[in-house]
C-alpha cells in the first residue's frame, strides 16, 4: 500500500457531504456573504443552509 500524498490529506471537504450541511448558515457565514454580495446583484436567502452558504461564498470569491 502506498502512503497518501499531501493532496490526499487536504482538510477541505465537499459541503455536499457535511453532516451539518442542512443546518442554517452560521452568523459568520451570513455576515461574510453580505459583505461579498455588496455591490453585486446577488441576493442571499435568509434561510440559506451551511453547505449552500459555503458554496455561495466560494462562488462570490472567484
Amino acid at each position: 500500500m502506498s502512503e497518501p500524498t499531501a493532496a490526499d490529506q487536504t482538510t477541505e471537504k465537499d459541503p455536499d457531504t457535511w453532516v451539518t450541511g442542512d443546518e442554517p448558515a452560521t452568523g459568520a457565514q451570513k455576515s461574510y456573504l453580505e459583505t461579498l454580495a455588496r455591490g453585486t446583484d446577488e441576493e442571499i436567502p435568509e434561510d440559506i443552509s451551511k453547505a449552500d452558504a459555503s458554496k455561495k461564498i466560494d462562488d462570490l470569491k472567484s
